[in-house]
C-alpha cells in the first residue's frame, strides 16, 4: 500500500478524516510535531526555532542566517527518515516536501468553503467570528507562504499540486475517508522499484541538504542513484571556488557516488549567493533615529559579511527583539520615546544572552557607568571607526559562542 500525504485548510474537519483513514488502513501516523522533534534531536537546534519555517513571516536576519533554509532541510532529513519506516499517512506541511519523483504517495487537499471553516471554527473552536477569521486568514497565509518557497506556487489549495482535492463542505467525513481509500489502491500511486529507488535518493539528497546547509551554504540538491547534483540559484562572485567547496562537503557523506554542480534559472538574477560566515555575527540589530548615520552603518557592516537590521526607534527594536532574537544590539542612547536606557534594561531584563553595546554621541560618564552596570557589553562614541566596532562585535560574538558551547 502508498503513502498519504495529507495537507489540509484549518477547520476543514481534517482531522477527522485523518482518524477514519488511520482506523480503516493502519497507517502509521506522521505529524508536523514528529517531525519537528526528530528534526531538532537530528541537528540540535532548538524545536521553536524549526518550527518557525511554517511561518509566513521570515526574520529579518534570514538573508545573513539561512535559518529558514537550514529548518526546511532538517525537517526535509527527518521526514526521509521517518518514510523508511514502513507505511504512513502524513499530515501537515511536511508532506509537501516529498518530491515527485517518489510517486507511490497519495497527495490529499482537504479543504472548504469559508462559510464551512466559519461554522466550523464557531461550534467546534467556540471563537467569535471575528477570531475564527483572524486564525483562518492567518494559517491560509503560512499555507501560502509554504507553498510558495517550496514549490513556487502561492495558492496552497491549487489542485495541480495533489492528485485529488477534498472540498470538505460537500461532503462528511465517512465519504472523505472513503475516497481516499479508493484512490490509494490505484496503480498509479503503487510502490514500484523505480519509486523505493526514488524515496532513498530524496533520503540521500535531504542528507547532503543538511550538510551543506549546516556548512553555511543555501543550494538545491538532487540526487539519483548515488550521483548528486547541487544547482546554485544566485550569483555567485568565484563560482569555481564555491563548486570545490561545494563538492569537498558532500564528496565525504555516505551513500554519495558522485558529486556535479549546475547553475539554475535565477543563476544570473542580481541576488548575490551569500554562504552564512559563523565567524561574525549575523543578528546584529541596529537602533537608533538618525536614519542616515544608521542605514550607512549597516551598509558598512553587511560590507564585512555582518548581517544588520535596523530600528528607528525603541518600540520597533523591542518588537523586533521579541519576533526576531538578534544575537547582538547597537542602541544610541538619547531617542524619542522609549530611549536607549530603557531599552537596555527591558533587554538584560527578558533577554539577557543578548549583546548590548552603546553607541551615542551625547552619553556622559555618569551614562557610561550606568550602562555598564545595567549590564552593556560596550559604550562607544561617535563618531566611532568602523574597525573599532566590527572589533567589539566579533568580541561579542565570541561571547555568545562560548556560552552557548
Amino acid at each position: 500500500m502508498s503513502v498519504i500525504a495529507i495537507f489540509s485548510g484549518r477547520y476543514c474537519s481534517a482531522d477527522a478524516v485523518i482518524q477514519d483513514v488511520i482506523d480503516s488502513t493502519g497507517h502509521r501516523l506522521i505529524t508536523d510535531d514528529r517531525i519537528v522533534q526528530k528534526a531538532a534531536e537530528a541537528s540540535g537546534i532548538q524545536e521553536s526555532k524549526i518550527r518557525r519555517a511554517f511561518s509566513a513571516r521570515t526574520s529579518v536576519f534570514n538573508t545573513f542566517t539561512h535559518e529558514k533554509e537550514l529548518s526546511i532541510a532538517c525537517l526535509r532529513k527527518a521526514l526521509a527518515v521517518e518514510l523508511d519506516g514502513g507505511l504512513a499517512l502524513v499530515d501537515g506541511f511536511c508532506g509537501l516536501l516529498i518530491p515527485p519523483t517518489v510517486s507511490h504517495v497519495l497527495r490529499v487537499c482537504i479543504i472548504a468553503e469559508m462559510p464551512y471553516r466559519l461554522e466550523q471554527a464557531e461550534t467546534i473552536g467556540k471563537l467569535t467570528r471575528k477570531e475564527a477569521l483572524k486564525q483562518i486568514h492567518a494559517a491560509d497565509a503560512d499555507s501560502s507562504a509554504w507553498t510558495d518557497a517550496l514549490l513556487s506556487v502561492k495558492d496552497p489549495w491549487e489542485a495541480s499540486l495533489y492528485d485529488m482535492v477534498i472540498p470538505m463542505n460537500r461532503m462528511d467525513v465517512a465519504r472523505a475517508g472513503a475516497l481516499i481509500e479508493e484512490n490509494l489502491i490505484k496503480d498509479a500511486v503503487r510502490r514500484t522499484s523505480a519509486s523505493s529507488q526514488a524515496q532513498k535518493d530524496f533520503l540521500l539528497a535531504a542528507a547532503v541538504e543538511m550538510e551543506l546547509c549546516r556548512a553555511g551554504h543555501d543550494v538545491s540538491v538532487t540526487a539519483e542513484n548515488g550521483a548528486v547534483v547541487l544547482t546554485i540559484n544566485k550569483q555567485v562572485l568565484m563560482l569555481a571556488r564555491l563548486e570545490e567547496e561545494l563538492k569537498a562537503i558532500a564528496g565525504t557523506l555516505p551513500g554519495v557516488e558522485s558529486v556535479s554542480t549546475r547553475v539554475g534559472k535565477n543563476f544570473h538574477e542580481a541576488t548575490i549567493y551569500r554562504k552564512h560566515n559563523f565567524e561574525v555575527p549575523s543578528k546584529v540589530l541596529l537602533v537608533d533615529d538618525e536614519r542616515e548615520f544608521v542605514q550607512t552603518l549597516s551598509e558598512r557592516l553587511q560590507l564585512r559579511d555582518m548581517g544588520s537590521a535596523v530600528a528607528y526607534d525603541g518600540e520597533s527594536a523591542l518588537t523586533l527583539v521579541k519576533e526576531d532574537e538578534p544575537e547582538v544590539m547597537i542602541i544610541d542612547l538619547k531617542m524619542p520615546g522609549i530611549d536607549g536606557m530603557e531599552i537596555l534594561r527591558q533587554v538584560k531584563a527578558t533577554r539577557p544572552e543578548i549583546e548590548v553595546i552603546v553607541l551615542t554621541g551625547h552619553g556622559s560618564e555618569k551614562d557610561r557607568q550606568q550602562c555598564m552596570q545595567m549590564g552593556a557589553f560596550a559604550y562607544l562614541q561617535k563618531p566611532v571607526d568602523i574597525d573599532e566596532l566590527s572589533a567589539t562585535l566579533k568580541e561579542a560574538h565570541e561571547k555568545i559562542r562560548q556560552v552557548k558551547a
